[in-house]
């Protein structure tokens, strides 16, 4: 089954498109990128971590966290939405580029209100997680979530959440 995401691609010609990574970002940006999200890395307070992805750009909502070790992509950091009182748990990656051999490939990450991601997850461009929805731990998110939904595994597997188990799965945390 093929699935597609919300991703921006340009043709790199064959080469591979790491090569010439400076071309589709400016290295000094991409620098102070990393210098702040690595940084952010190891702050444990929420506030001071939600205020440094927004120098970046990211939009974060309100009563929203960031687990310790949450990576988010260097390049392109501008393109991350997280909706209200929404966690990305600990050592989740989430990526808003890809550089494949022949092709460079951007895409928006969208995440909803009141989503709970696991931890050790890795969330690809391009992808959109509607309201309420769960990722459980450890799960590659290589597709959009619809709101209300129950997703894990590799690749993910996506079912409906019935709301006494949202409730009890919300709670087990």
């Amino acid at each position: 089954m093929l699935f597609t995401r919300n991703l921006i691609s340009r043709s790199s010609k064959g080469k591979n498109s790491l090569l010439s990574w400076t071309k589709v970002r400016n290295p000094f940006r991409t620098l102070v990128n990393f210098c702040v999200i690595r940084a952010a890395w190891y702050v444990p307070s929420i506030r001071l971590k939600n205020f440094m992805y927004g120098l970046l750009g990211v939009k974060v909502g309100r009563d929203s966290a960031f687990g310790l070790g949450a990576m988010l992509d260097i390049f392109y950091p501008e393109l991350i939405t997280v909706g209200r009182n929404s966690i990305v748990g600990y050592n989740t990656l989430i990526l808003t580029h890809e550089f494949l051999v022949g092709e460079f490939r951007k895409g928006p990450v969208e995440i909803g209100d009141d989503v709970m991601i696991g931890a050790n997850c890795t969330i690809l461009a391009g992808v959109k997680i509607g309201n309420g929805a769960i990722i459980s731990a450890m799960s590659l998110v290589n597709r959009d979530v619809p709101a209300g939904s129950f997703a894990q595994g590799v690749p993910i597997k996506i079912s409906k959440l019935k709301k006494a188990k949202a409730r009890r799965l919300r709670r087990l945390g």
